[in-house]
């Protein structure tokens, strides 16, 4: 059974795709809210973590069979 390998990004790509600020980004890897790969230098993020991220920004909204 083949198992997929999940694509990391780097910090800049993953500010860029979510709309948040670099800056804020580091600050969620440094809290930990943001799981993380880290080579040297290099830190990357598992796309997952984008998809993870923005779900949770998403606003559940209730639909009321009445008003529609």
């Amino acid at each position: 059974m083949k198992t997929a390998i999940e694509r990391h990004i780097r910090v800049e790509e993953f500010a860029n795709r979510s709309g948040y600020a670099i800056p804020t980004i580091r600050k969620k890897i440094a809290r930990r809210e943001i799981a993380y790969r880290k080579v040297g230098r290099i830190i990357t993020i598992p796309e997952s973590e984008l998809a993870r991220l923005l779900g949770e920004l998403r606003e559940v909204i209730a639909l009321d069979e009445k008003s529609a």
